[in-house]
């Protein structure tokens, strides 16, 4: 079991920076997601950590050891990729017991180690298959099952989901997040996927463009995003933005866009006291935009003008997508809403929850206003 430290790590290739500064203290047997889109630096990052990518400059300790100079095959992980990786030629018991062999593991040892990884896995009935003979989601379990053999102190997971269909991808995720609770080692997770994030994570590192952005549990990151980045990168479908300004009316603060204006309820008021008259970005997620015949009570629900763009109904809720002037939004609605594209609906904004964001520091990534 290991904790893994980033102290104020760089990657660089050539002039290109893939990390810039990368600070990041991951707890014994926690199980961390690293998060961002294509081309952040989190696999860089995940490379960086398993000696597969050399750090341009500071240090990557494992168990408070620095590892900088210490080859990848002496850092104790075991890391599953995006590709299975496995041998065609090779039983899966073979796959599965490769990296012992090589480490000249007694052959009984590596048999009772094979055996249990695969019960663990429920593949052992597997092990003499050959892996063309195997599902997707079963080649991905003996990818996994090898990393176990070799009982690490640090799993790495670049990706490995990516290759299964939806259904196989949610069956082997929950699979993954009971085998961390059951090895209760340190997990980190490389995903593009906010979904895979928020549902396995301990905590999440949330990265873009070589920056860590935030770090912080699932539903805090969700609650509470320092920024437009990960306000909009945390949740399914993503928060809508509109570019307004906060205008005081009486003692009332309201938020104007434009094609509408929000009342903020009072006891809300005052971090925002200091913007009015000022350019802000207003946030809130769909499923605080609520058809009014069937929005929750006691909110301080603030009506909305739009106009239906399109209806997608998912069987459990519908997403509207709406238009209000040159604003256009998702809604996330009650399945027994019967809103007609192209009219024209009053929808409610649960002003309970929504957010601000100042441009004035960072136009690209406005920060949160708390």
């Amino acid at each position: 079991m290991a904790s893994v430290t980033y102290d104020h790590v760089w990657k660089k290739f050539g002039d290109f920076t893939a990390i810039s500064d990368f600070n990041l203290d991951i707890e014994d047997k926690e199980f961390l997601v690293l998060v961002g889109p294509s081309g952040c630096g989190k696999t860089t990052a995940l490379r960086c950590l398993a000696g597969l990518e050399e750090v341009t400059e500071g240090r990557v300790m494992i168990a408070d050891q620095i590892v900088n100079d210490v080859a990848p095959k002496d850092r104790d992980i075991a890391m599953v990729f995006q590709s299975y990786a496995l041998y065609p030629h090779m039983s899966v018991f073979d796959n599965m017991a490769f990296g012992l062999k090589l480490r000249k593991v007694p052959k009984e040892k590596i048999k009772q180690q094979v055996q249990v990884a695969a019960e663990i896995l429920g593949i052992e009935k597997l092990l003499n298959r050959k892996p063309r003979e195997l599902s997707g989601g079963q080649r991905q379990r003996v990818a996994v099952g090898r990393a176990i053999v070799r009982e690490p102190k640090v799993f790495l997971f670049d990706e490995p989901l990516s290759n299964l269909d939806a259904k196989l991808r949610v069956q082997t995720r929950a699979e993954i997040s009971k085998l961390h609770q059951r090895l209760q080692t340190t997990f980190i997770y490389v995903t593009h996927d906010q979904v895979e994030a928020m549902t396995m994570a301990t905590r999440i590192a949330v990265m873009n463009k070589g920056v860590l952005q935030q770090l912080g549990t699932p539903q805090n990151l969700y609650d509470r995003p320092d920024n437009m980045f990960v306000a909009g990168f945390i949740g399914s479908p993503a928060m809508n933005f509109f570019p307004a300004h906060i205008r005081k009316d009486g003692n009332a603060l309201y938020v104007d866009s434009g094609d509408f204006a929000v009342k903020i309820p009072d006891e809300r008021s005052a971090p925002y006291q200091s913007f009015v008259g000022k350019e802000v970005f207003f946030g809130i997620r769909p499923e605080n935009i609520h058809n009014p015949e069937f929005a929750p009570p006691g909110i301080h629900a603030a009506p909305v003008e739009s106009k239906v763009d399109v209806t997608e109904l998912m069987g459990n809720e519908i997403f509207l997508n709406m238009v209000s002037g040159k604003n256009s939004y998702v809604a996330r609605v009650d399945p027994r809403t019967r809103f007609q594209v192209d009219s024209t609906v009053k929808l409610v904004f649960n002003m309970d929850n929504f957010h601000i964001f100042d441009p004035s520091v960072d136009a690209e990534n406005p920060t949160a206003v708390r």
